[in-house]
């Protein structure tokens, strides 16, 4: 980028970070090009198809004429279907005039930083924490204050760092469970615990990402909005990319208290409107019909986890912890920092996953990109046999590293 550029840019643009995820599968197509065989587990995205009885319905839809523009806050048959929802699944009751839909649920978190956040405002985001959302703080003029916790905690901060971590300037708090990108669920009592901390202060607001829902291997999902002392302090984000494989669909949408949600609506209006109409009526079959495919889909993953973690084990210097969600092993691979196999320097987890996709031609993220420079991020969104193949050369890998 020339000089002159720069100066015709605008500073917002130019102090954005690039998403390391998009950077790394660029990087990896790039490779492909060149003739190398790359396995990228690089985005956070399901290799399923989006189940046939969605797209009959957004088929349907099409047939039936939902081609206009749709009400900003999303066509009364969706934001009912998410009603009924979050009544069934997360015990939350919302009216409709609560619930915006938007095009996915990034947008969703980019309309809440731009409608709650003055310059000065602090947002404690806990880490390690999904890549976009240190950006949209600042892109909102707020600072990111990051809370961090380990693998020695299952990457989980505890309702003790937050209490400390709370200033006078603190706006929101924001995190994800299941979490991206390191698979950890926060239990009952530990949102409970944080529940109780934040209750304490009324102008303090969570947003609690749960896109990640439905792939849970728990067996519960706990939202902390259900719980009485911060339901008002809450708005929870959700969407369909994940658990019904519809990430080419952009489909989000949040359930917050209503002056929220009307700022949310007024700010989308200004953007870009509604969703798209036969879409919006995908998912509202999607949440109201047979989740069978979903529960497949959770069930395949959780498969591929185990997979993952007992063929990462094998090789010596990975550090896990056992995900209880989502689609991500994050190691821990300190041990690999100061070692070199003659040509490449592994100082940090950067070095580390360059490292593997120009040498493995594996292509995966590195931890300082979600908050974390110890660790990196895999994707197991990915089949079985390519699964095998990727630790294969990880392994290979690591092993000329000395």
């Amino acid at each position: 980028m020339s000089t002159t550029t720069k100066v015709l840019l605008s500073e917002r643009i130019t102090r954005m970070k690039e998403s390391a995820t998009i950077k790394m599968s660029e990087m990896a197509r790039k490779l492909r090009t060149e003739g190398h065989d790359v396995i990228s587990l690089s985005l956070g995205e399901p290799d399923f198809d989006t189940p046939q009885h969605i797209k009959d319905a957004a088929i349907d839809a099409l047939q039936k004429g939902y081609t206009k523009y749709t009400p900003v806050p999303g066509l009364v048959e969706l934001r009912k279907a998410i009603q009924t929802k979050f009544k069934r699944d997360n015990n939350m009751d919302f009216d409709l005039d609560q619930i915006v839909v938007s095009n996915g649920a990034k947008q969703s978190i980019a309309n809440l930083s731009l409608s709650l956040l003055n310059p000065g405002d602090e947002v404690i985001i806990l880490a390690p924490f999904w890549v976009s959302y240190y950006e949209i703080v600042r892109l909102g003029e707020g600072t990111p204050v990051v809370l961090s916790a380990g693998i020695d905690q299952d990457f989980k901060v505890t309702a003790a760092q937050l209490a400390e971590a709370i200033t006078d300037k603190t706006k929101l708090i924001l995190f994800s469970s299941p979490c991206n990108p390191t698979g950890s669920v926060y239990t009952h009592d530990e949102l409970e615990a944080m529940a109780s901390v934040v209750s304490q202060h009324k102008d303090i607001f969570i947003i609690s990402d749960e896109i990640y829902e439905y792939i849970n291997f728990t067996g519960t999902h706990v939202s902390i909005g259900a719980f009485d002392s911060v339901k008002d302090q809450t708005i929870t984000v959700n969407g369909f990319s994940k658990g019904f494989s519809m990430t080419g669909w952009r489909l989000g949408y949040i359930g917050a208290p209503k002056w929220i949600a009307k700022a949310c609506s007024k700010m989308q209006g200004q953007f870009t409107s509604g969703a798209t109409a036969f879409g919006q009526m995908a998912g509202a079959h999607a949440l109201l019909s047979d989740m069978t495919p979903t529960h497949e889909m959770r069930a395949a993953f959780l498969k591929r986890r185990d997979l993952v973690i007992e063929g990462l084990k094998e090789i010596p210097g990975f550090k896990l912890n056992n995900p209880q969600g989502a689609f991500y092993i994050f190691p821990n691979i300190k041990a690999f920092f100061g070692k070199s196999d003659g040509t490449h320097k592994i100082n940090n987890a950067d070095d580390f996953c360059e490292y593997l996709l120009n040498v493995a031609h594996v292509a995966v993220v590195s931890g300082s990109a979600f908050g974390n420079d110890d660790c990196f991020r895999l994707s197991y969104a990915a089949s079985d046999e390519t699964l095998k193949e990727a630790i294969k050369r990880i392994s290979a890998a690591v092993a000329q590293l000395s």
